[in-house]
């Protein structure tokens, strides 16, 4: 049976008339006819070293590729795009997305093997596997991308234009070897990307934040606002978020730290949590979230879902980008408001960066208590004083001292974590809010981390300490039965529980 006919069986080959438009053909779409041989067989015989030819920067040196993994060699990358552009007008995509997962991916893989037999492609029997996995990873899944995703020690994947992709792993950025074919091949990705979340982008929306199948978070912004080519940034989350034993064990915090957090959770404080980009902020509102009770209702709020609570009774809330006539934009504010209807126990905002800040206070203040936020600030100090601006941004005329009095009243503790230029990050202070002098908001730090200089292999070293100081609100804990001793805001019993 010709390969036609087995694809006609499964009602995946084109009919003539469909075999002009089923190839990609726009910009965004098509494959690079460069990065193509016209004939399949004219190639069939090519040797290793003439495939190199013209593909020798795809990796910068065959020990960055080694340390990839899963990728293919220039002799390899001829062949896949070979096989590849021959499925494109033979195949009918549209219809194969209408398969399970399962069932396509053999599909794929039995028309591949075919195409390759048929044109006695030089290839091991480890590099045609290699060769359709990375096909079906164009097809089905996120092309070059896939790779990086299925290394479960990158936290960060940023592309900078088609041929240079960085990672971050432990906290320090790394070149991949990683490239792709070019803009149009780019371009095709981000589409997928983005259309999997009902959104667009194009010159006219040249900017969109969209989330892949696993909860991670992207970023794209292409030209005509990148000069230099479609950037792509993807934040990547564990599939098992870390713990607050993780964090600890990590030496992110010390055990007094978590054990004084996890009664402030439970104990329904509102905590806001601090930080720069990239400083685990998100993780460390995982990790405390943990702890709220099951038997009370959450309502998140985020503006690209990214949280990941382990709750039965969740509802997640999402913002919305406006459409191209510039409508239906939903906010993070209007979703607050919203959220104040639908019964929550608690409240947790996945950041808060505008004018929602004035209703997250509000709910604080009116009986949502043990709500959870972040804010990007340097200190946590700072924190207050951005939040501060916020309220402004509001278009509230309020006095500076209502909108502190406010703050002072609603937050009860500021978390403070920072990334370290080892790439570790640690939680550098815990902070509570004690009330107000005349027009300042007072705040003592319970907590804090006293670093100490570096090792020989770069690595900061330093204390958790406590500062001495005791909460507040420490006999309100104890009424709602936490176990809370004085011993641990002792600074000499602090020193023992050090884990750096």
């Amino acid at each position: 049976m010709s390969l036609r006919s087995r694809l006609a069986k499964f009602g995946l080959t084109n009919t003539p008339s469909e075999q002009s438009t089923s190839a990609p053909q726009s910009a965004h779409e098509t494959l690079n006819e460069d990065s193509l041989t016209s004939k399949s067989h004219e190639q069939s015989a090519l040797s290793e070293s003439d495939g190199a030819e013209g593909n020798a920067d795809i990796f910068a040196t065959e020990a960055e590729a080694e340390a990839v993994g899963e990728f293919l060699t220039p002799h390899e990358t001829r062949h896949r795009t070979i096989v590849l552009k021959e499925l494109y007008q033979i195949m009918d995509l549209s219809r194969i997305n209408t398969l399970g997962e399962t069932e396509a991916r053999a599909q794929i893989a039995e028309f591949s093997h075919a195409i390759i037999a048929r044109e006695q492609m030089p290839l091991s029997a480890e590099s045609r596997k290699s060769v359709i996995e990375q096909i079906q990873a164009e097809i089905l899944g996120l092309g070059p991308l896939e790779v990086l995703l299925k290394d479960p020690t990158i936290s960060d994947i940023m592309v900078n234009g088609p041929h240079c992709i960085y990672v971050e792993r432990n906290g320090k950025l790394h070149r991949s070897a990683v490239v792709f074919d070019d803009n149009p091949h780019l371009m095709r990705i981000i589409d997928r990307i983005v259309s999997s979340v009902g959104r667009r982008i194009d010159e006219s929306v040249p900017m969109v934040d969209a989330r892949l199948k696993d909860g991670s978070r992207v970023n794209v912004i292409i030209p005509p606002l990148a000069l230099d080519g479609a950037v792509v940034s993807i934040r990547r989350f564990p599939a098992q978020p870390l713990t607050m034993q993780g964090l600890t064990e990590r030496g992110a915090l010390s055990r007094t730290m978590a054990r004084f957090l996890v009664a402030a959770v439970r104990g329904r404080k509102n905590i806001i949590i601090s930080g720069g980009t990239g400083s685990g902020k998100t993780t460390t509102l995982n990790a405390l979230s943990s702890f709220i009770p099951n038997s009370e209702r959450i309502i998140t709020i985020e503006d690209a879902a990214e949280l990941q609570l382990q709750q039965t009774h969740i509802v997640r809330l999402e913002t919305r980008p406006s459409n191209i006539e510039g409508r239906g934009e939903v906010s993070q504010r209007d979703l607050v408001k919203n959220a104040l209807r639908m019964r929550p126990d608690r409240i947790v905002i996945g950041e808060v960066r505008g004018q929602e800040a004035i209703d997250m206070l509000q709910a604080m203040n009116t009986g949502h208590d043990g709500s959870l936020t972040t804010v990007h600030a340097n200190t946590a100090r700072d924190a207050l004083g951005r939040i501060e601006n916020m309220v402004a941004m509001a278009g509230f005329e309020l006095p500076i001292r209502a909108v502190r009095n406010q703050i002072a009243s609603a937050v009860d503790l500021v978390i403070q974590v920072q990334r370290l230029e080892d790439g570790s990050r640690r939680m550098i202070s815990i902070s509570e809010v004690v009330g107000m002098e005349g027009d300042i908001i007072t705040m003592s730090d319970l907590f804090v981390f006293k670093r100490l200089g570096l090792d020989p292999q770069g690595k900061v070293i330093g204390q958790f300490k406590s500062t001495g100081a005791v909460p507040q609100f420490l006999d309100d804990l104890r009424r709602r039965g936490m176990d809370i001793s004085l011993d641990m805001f002792d600074e000499a019993s602090a020193k023992s529980d050090n884990l750096t």
